[in-house]
């Protein structure tokens, strides 16, 4: 079964296009520190991204911020932290596709439905998943990882940031998409999966870009393509899988979100911050560094890309055949 993205690069050409104002002088918020909660371990690509954004909108804002990194059932242990704090702008959620589209669909103590339950400020950026090897795999391609699987069986592996994680499922289409199989070898989070490929550990994992560029440009790791469209280049000459296996496509998602019942005029400040944020040539430069793409949009096209997203991730979790836990 394909699993298609095509949403991801349409959330991408059809930008809104947001004020320019500046941010501080909208309204009296903020008017003391705020928090960022983040549902994932430090030092993964959601980390990574999430404290890039908090340290433009500190300046935007001109105000300072803490970053609270809450991992756990897949970030629903975060969300259900920052989901119940009180809806005034000062707690915020650096959310993801794992912990937003996904957890709630496999994780128990995810009791959040993230549509109903959160109030969404706007995109942040999208993640083409990388796919990476240790650099002594006899492999120099997608379609020779390909090939050493097929001729390993069980005897190659895949790592992942756990069951039900963005790189499990996304290992489990490219396999189901490539006719291959690896046996999967879930860490607990990201950055220890990605690890476990740098050691020797694991051979390879498909996995958001941020986790492993800076170890890719320290030839720690070895870039085999990313996961997104053939036509587009978020990595310059990095090939896309789909140029091996044809129309695959598996990307994530990174967003800001709040306690449901958000003020108006918050909102819209957030939504203004972030924007303005995202143009800002650092976090440009700092996005591309990771091979992040920066994406903006409104609360209402965030809710429709996120409709979508959910939509996409029941059909992956389907192939891959996981239960809730």
């Amino acid at each position: 079964m394909k699993l298609h993205r095509r949403h991801l690069l349409a959330a991408a050409s059809g930008l809104a296009v947001l004020r320019l104002a500046p941010v501080a002088a909208q309204g009296s918020y903020p008017q003391r520190p705020l928090k960022f909660i983040i549902p994932n371990a430090p030092a993964s690509s959601v980390d990574t991204i999430g404290r890039l954004l908090m340290a433009e909108l500190v300046k935007l804002l001109q105000q300072t911020a803490v970053a609270d990194n809450r991992a756990g059932a897949a970030g629903a242990l975060g969300v259900e932290a920052g989901r119940s704090a009180a809806p005034d702008g000062y707690t915020l959620i650096i959310g993801s596709t794992t912990s937003i589209s996904t957890a709630p669909l496999l994780q128990k103590a995810a009791k959040y439905d993230p549509l109903a339950d959160l109030d969404l400020i706007s995109l942040v950026a999208l993640l083409p998943n990388v796919l990476v090897c240790h650099p002594a795999l006899p492999v120099k391609s997608v379609g020779e990882l390909i090939a050493y699987a097929r001729a390993k069986g069980d005897k190659s592996n895949m790592a992942s940031a756990g069951i039900g994680s963005a790189s499990h499922l996304a290992g489990v289409a490219l396999q189901t998409a490539a006719g291959f199989h690896s046996l999967h070898v879930p860490y607990k989070g990201g950055s220890q999966g990605v690890a476990s490929v740098v050691s020797g550990e694991t051979d390879w994992v498909l996995t958001p870009a941020p986790a492993a560029m800076s170890l890719v440009a320290g030839e720690r790791l070895r870039l085999l393509g990313h996961s997104m469209p053939a036509t587009t280049r978020p990595l310059g000459d990095t090939p896309s899988i789909a140029a091996t296996v044809p129309g695959f496509e598996f990307s994530g998602w990174i967003g800001l979100l709040a306690p449901k019942g958000l003020p108006a005029p918050v909102t819209a400040t957030l939504v203004d911050a972030v924007g303005n944020a995202l143009r800002t040539r650092e976090l440009t430069s700092a996005f591309a560094l990771h091979g992040a793409v920066p994406t903006a949009c409104t609360p209402q096209e965030f809710k429709s890309f996120l409709e979508r997203d959910i939509a996409q991730n029941k059909m992956a979790i389907a192939v891959a055949g996981i239960q809730p836990e």
